[in-house]
């Protein structure tokens, strides 16, 4: 039997905690519930969790503290939840590292389709036995990006750290070289969703990429800026 897929949520307030261990449980999540940063920290030492589900509004460290912790020290899909629900907030939140943001008071119905979602795009495929260049990998200027393991490798053979939504973002550009995309067609496919102009995600996650792939960010020749259109993918030579 396949093992469940364990949901830890963070939120101080029980009723919340006891709405998402009903209904993800009902669901056939595993579902554990904390309601502050010790308890998570705690919970993260015992077993690591399949997804965060992480409310901004803790008490003491609060959730975009700790969606930069998880960033820094977990491959963890984070999911936000907050109180506040502006544009500003969710760009907050999706700067420091976290995969989606929900607004409460949220249905959850569709916090159950996010958690799939972003569950779907982080999947990982196990290591191959087969020889290295029997994978599937794509070249972005000096790095490779290894669409099996979902890592991206510098020219010296070194891991580059990448977020769920870096390597979807990587892989739609990898595979539409020189080809123009809006930020409309990027959002749709990676997150399924629409652009609007107070939406700052995608182009937030491509400045962090450049500072990845580029030789200089500053001026870039891998990901490029097309004026009034959105960005292109120059494949090295």
């Amino acid at each position: 039997m396949a093992k469940p897929i364990r949901v830890l949520v963070v939120d101080d307030d029980a009723e919340v905690r006891q709405l998402l261990l009903d209904y993800l449980g009902g669901h056939g999540y595993q579902v554990d519930v904390v309601a502050d940063s010790v308890q998570l920290r705690a919970e993260l030492e015992r077993q690591l969790p399949d997804v965060v589900l992480l409310d901004v509004g803790l008490p003491g460290e609060d959730g975009l503290s700790l969606a930069r912790f998880l960033r820094e020290h977990h491959d963890l899909p984070v999911i936000m939840i907050s109180g506040a629900g502006s544009a500003l907030d969710r760009i907050i939140g999706l700067e420091v590292g976290a995969d989606d943001y929900l607004a409460k008071p949220f249905d959850p119905r569709e916090l159950l389709a996010r958690v799939k979602t972003v569950l779907r795009r982080y999947r990982r495929a196990p290591p191959a036995a087969a020889a290295e260049d029997t994978r599937r990998t794509l070249q972005l200027g000096n790095c490779r990006l290894d669409l099996e393991r979902r890592q991206l490798f510098d020219g010296a053979g070194s891991e580059i750290p990448l977020t769920a939504m870096e390597f979807d973002l990587l892989q739609a550009f990898a595979q539409r070289p020189n080809r123009p995309l809006s930020r409309d067609q990027l959002l749709n496919l990676t997150q399924h969703r629409d652009w609007n102009p107070f939406d700052r995600s995608i182009d937030i996650r491509i400045a962090r990429l450049r500072r990845k792939l580029e030789p200089d960010p500053n001026k870039p020749q891998i990901i490029r800026t097309l004026r009034g259109v959105g960005y292109m993918f120059v494949p090295g030579d």
